[in-house]
């Protein structure tokens, strides 16, 4: 995992989540193992976190892993990809998309 990238858990989102995308964009990949589109999208994000240096943080939740968490945002498809800033979900997606598109996504919000 690069340093613009890390796993999140139930115990650690609002902090690390919620809080931290007061001062930075945070995007959360909520993936699961058995989803072969995750584990597709999943280096795609990891190198545009790696590539973006630091204009937003990638987090990944497990959603076998993070239970309560993907009940509060609704997850019922993976992969599900939602943008964090200021607290609040401003966009997702839902599916795996193919670079440009991820990165055309993230460029409408990222300053």
């Amino acid at each position: 995992m690069g340093k613009f990238s890390f796993d999140v858990t139930d115990k650690n989102f609002e902090k690390e989540v919620i809080e931290k995308s007061k001062h930075i964009p945070i995007v959360v990949d909520f993936w699961a193992s058995w989803c072969m589109p995750c584990l597709i999208l999943k280096p795609t994000l990891e190198k545009i976190a790696e590539e973006y240096k630091g204009k937003f943080i990638l987090a990944k939740a497990n959603v076998d892993e993070v239970v309560e968490t993907s009940e509060k945002y609704n997850i019922t498809s993976v992969p599900n990809v939602k943008l964090f800033i200021n607290g609040k979900v401003v966009d997702e997606f839902v599916g795996a998309m193919p670079e440009a598109r991820i990165k055309a996504w993230l460029d409408k919000h990222l300053k």
